[in-house]
């Protein structure tokens, strides 16, 4: 019996989910993170290396990794890559500005080994910003097309009032479990 097997064995019992939650700062990860779990969202600062959420979320158990977007703080995303299930890359749709930034850090990310299998959700936040881009148009300014050998998906959200937010974790949980727990429907 592989390494893999009994790991796939512990989680299938567990029914438990690493998902790492990356992008730039201020994209509103945290905010995510927070309104999922029902906290208050007005006071959100920035994540200052990363937190931790033990959430349960429609019968699994989701270890949420919210690590911060600086900069300063990119190169070590690569710490939080291990045994990592679900990966979530969050947009601000809104900042036109970084969009090339974002699609490069998105993009390299990918190119990670110990990431290889893990599903991808990109929440494109702050959907209720007007000059927000629609997805179509975030899709082909982040190449999302161009992303084949993976399970991807895209939803637009709002953190601030909680759009697609539930919608997108429910994708992605349902996708890992497809993957992880294919014996447990």
């Amino acid at each position: 019996m592989g390494l893999l097997t009994i790991i796939k064995k512990v989680k299938r019992k567990e029914r438990e989910m690493r998902i790492l939650m990356v992008g730039l700062d201020n994209a509103g990860k945290t905010t995510i993170v927070k309104r999922l779990n029902g906290e208050d969202i007005t006071t959100v600062s920035p994540t200052l290396g990363f937190n931790i959420k033990t959430l349960n979320f429609r019968g699994y158990k989701l270890n949420i990794w919210d690590v911060g977007g600086q900069k300063t703080l990119r190169p070590y995303w690569r710490n939080y890559f291990e045994k990592t299930d679900g990966l979530i890359w969050v947009v601000d749709s809104a900042d036109l500005a970084r969009l090339e930034d974002c699609k490069q850090e998105l993009h390299a990310i990918l190119q990670e080994e110990r990431l290889f299998g893990a599903t991808l959700l990109v929440l494109a936040n702050k959907q209720d910003l007007p000059s927000a881009l629609k997805l179509d148009e975030l899709g082909q300014v982040l190449q999302l097309s161009s992303i084949t050998k993976r399970h991807c998906h895209i939803e637009s959200c709002s953190a601030v009032n909680g759009e697609g937010v539930l919608k997108g974790f429910e994708w992605l949980v349902k996708d890992i479990s497809s993957r992880i727990y294919m014996f447990d429907h």
